[in-house]
């Protein structure tokens, strides 16, 4: 069990910080919920002591024999602050501590994460942008905003992220500590990086379709840990199951046929490409205009042919400097007869990368974890496993390694 303090800054993205919280405690982590005063006018300690279960202090000089100014940062696994407002990030970048959540910020010595939500015109100000890359160059991570509705009849970038989103960034923090120093410096700004994710559909008639039980859960966390490390991120989805990260701009399919044409041209741009994709490798050679009837007792006999090979075709024009990562979801009856299948396909589709995975009774698809094998012509370079967007750090780790192999 993790311990997460939990600050909640004056802004009306409070709300959202109670579903956050939920999501923390269902997993069995400890939750300290260190709201700023003004936020509460918000949301309420009593809301924030009844679903932590645990009191609730907003001041240094409340509850003073227990130190908490000190206390709560020290003990901290975890640090999130969700929403951090203008105000909030001001006060931190300048090493403020005049209430009990800057306080907590300049004792912590754990992963810091913040969140902001503000104003267009707030996060746009050369002021925050400059308090923000000062808490970066300090190892902060400090989530990229969403585009969507603010408050009122406003919309632009500032909005917080859905839970569910912040929640699988403090799980990669909690799992990998050191993962911080990637997220805080950036490691991939200036690089536009394209995912595919999801499973297509290959119509038989206008209400079925040939598919796969590919969810995009893996895709979407790659595309999460891409945005968060300073990428320029186009997520190709097709059929997502759950909704694209922050920061990302969707371009949505259906078919493999309009996958291989939404990506060839995004290809073009991108410095990492990854084909997480599932797409179908065949396809109804003729599509019926009308729904199919059944007939008696009798069956259906459907004419398939092959789809496009869309990761074969992203390697052949892949272009100088460009990292293109294949994936292979196989069935083997051992690791070697696995490993082995995953080099020959790496072989096949020309990729610098390809990430294996063992779907062997139906695992993977639709989990929130997964436990991967990343091959390169050598073989097996890197093994990751655990939740999806932390997997797909380590995809963009392999990447970045081969971008720097060939550039030498």
């Amino acid at each position: 069990m993790s311990r997460i303090a939990l600050g909640v800054s004056a802004g009306i993205a409070a709300y959202k910080a109670c579903s956050l919280l939920r999501l923390f405690t269902e997993s069995g982590h400890d939750v300290e919920v260190v709201p700023t005063a003004n936020s509460l006018e918000f949301v309420g300690a009593a809301t924030w002591a009844a679903l932590s279960g645990r009191p609730v202090h907003t001041g240094v000089f409340e509850a003073p024999e227990l130190v908490n100014h000190v206390r709560i940062g020290r003990e901290a696994d975890l640090v999130v602050v969700a929403p951090a407002t203008a105000d909030l990030i001001a006060r931190a970048a300048s090493g403020r501590a005049d209430d009990l959540l800057t306080n907590v910020l300049l004792t912590a010595r754990c992963p810091v994460m913040l969140a902001p939500a503000m104003h267009t015109e707030m996060w746009q100000h050369p002021a925050t942008r400059a308090n923000v890359a000062t808490l970066r160059s300090r190892g902060v991570v400090v989530v990229p905003p969403a585009v969507g509705r603010l408050t009122g009849p406003d919309s632009g970038p500032g909005r917080l992220p859905e839970p569910d989103d912040l929640f699988a960034t403090a799980l990669g923090l909690l799992a990998e500590p050191s993962r911080a120093a990637a997220l805080a410096g950036q490691d991939l700004l200036g690089l536009t990086v394209v995912v595919s994710a999801g499973g297509t559909h290959e119509a038989l008639d206008p209400v079925r379709f040939l598919g796969n039980a590919s969810s995009g859960r893996m895709g979407v966390g790659i595309a999460r840990a891409a945005v968060q490390r300073g990428a320029e991120v186009v997520l190709v989805g097709a059929h997502l199951a759950v909704p694209p990260p922050a920061g990302v701009r969707l371009v949505e399919v259906g078919s493999t046929a309009e996958l291989a044409t939404a990506m060839a041209p995004l290809a073009q741009e991108a410095d990492i490409v990854v084909m997480a994709a599932a797409p179908a490798d065949f396809t109804p050679a003729h599509t019926s205009t009308t729904k199919l009837k059944k007939t008696g007792d009798q069956g259906l006999a459907v004419e398939f042919v092959q789809t496009t090979d869309v990761l074969a075709g992203l390697a052949a024009g892949r272009r100088r400097g460009q990292v293109v990562v294949g994936f292979a979801a196989e069935t083997a009856a051992d690791r070697n007869d696995l490993v082995a299948l995953g080099v020959d396909k790496l072989r096949r589709k020309g990729c610098q990368l390809l990430v294996l995975n063992d779907v062997s009774g139906g695992a993977v698809f639709g989990a929130s974890e997964n436990s991967v094998a990343i091959l390169g012509l050598d073989g097996v370079r890197a093994t990751a496993s655990g939740e999806k967007t932390s997997v797909g750090h380590a995809i963009l780790d392999a990447a970045l390694s081969v971008r720097k192999e060939e550039s030498e």
